[in-house]
C-alpha cells in the first residue's frame, strides 16, 4: 500500500510540475505577443506621422499634382471635402480642389495638430487627425480655419495610399 501511495504521490507532483511549465511557457508567450502587439503600434504611429505631415507639406505647395502620391487613383473613391459635398474619383478630387481652393490662394499652409490616432487592421488603416488651415486669398486675405480630417488608408505594394479622405470644419459657434 506504501508503494502505491508513493507512487502516486510522484506522479501527481510530476503533473504539477508540468502543469507549471506549460503556464509559465503560456505567460512568456503572451508577453511576447503583447510586446510585439505594442511595437507594431508604435511603429504604425511614426509612420502615419510621417504621411500626414507629408501630405499636409504636400497639400500647403498649392498645387493639386504635388499630393496625388498619397492617393490611389481608383474611379470609384469618394472624397468629402469642405465644398462641394463629395468628389468622385482622384481626377475629379483633383480638378475640384484646384480650382475652389487652391487656384484663389497666394499661399496655403495645412499643418496637422499632435492628436494623431492611427489605427490598423492588416492592409487597412484609417487615420483622424485635426488640422489647421491658413490661406492668403490672391485678394491679399487671410483665412484660418480649424479641421478635422479622417483618412482611409490601404496598403498597396509597398506604399499606404488614401482610397477616402474627409475634411470637415466644425459649425459656426461650435
Amino acid at each position: 500500500m506504501t508503494a502505491f501511495r508513493e507512487n502516486s504521490i510522484q506522479r501527481s507532483g510530476s503533473g504539477w510540475r508540468w502543469l507549471l511549465y506549460v503556464a509559465v511557457a503560456l505567460a512568456g508567450a503572451m508577453l511576447t505577443f503583447v510586446g510585439a502587439r505594442a511595437q507594431q503600434k508604435a511603429t504604425d504611429d511614426a509612420k502615419f506621422r510621417k504621411l500626414i505631415d507629408d501630405l499636409c507639406v504636400a497639400w500647403s505647395t498649392g498645387n493639386a499634382e504635388a499630393p496625388a502620391k498619397f492617393y490611389a487613383k481608383d474611379s470609384g473613391l469618394v472624397f468629402y471635402d469642405v465644398a462641394p459635398f463629395a468628389y468622385h474619383g482622384w481626377k475629379e478630387y483633383h480638378d475640384g480642389v484646384q480650382k475652389e481652393f487652391l487656384d484663389g490662394a497666394s499661399s496655403i499652409k495645412l499643418t496637422a495638430g499632435p492628436d494623431l490616432k492611427a489605427t490598423r487592421r492588416g492592409t487597412v488603416a484609417w487615420t483622424t487627425v485635426p488640422m489647421h488651415l491658413t490661406e492668403i486669398t490672391k485678394d491679399g486675405k487671410t483665412v484660418e480655419m480649424d479641421l478635422r480630417y479622417t483618412g482611409i488608408w490601404e496598403k498597396r505594394g509597398t506604399s499606404w495610399l488614401l482610397v477616402h479622405d474627409h475634411l470637415s470644419a466644425p459649425a459656426a459657434g461650435s
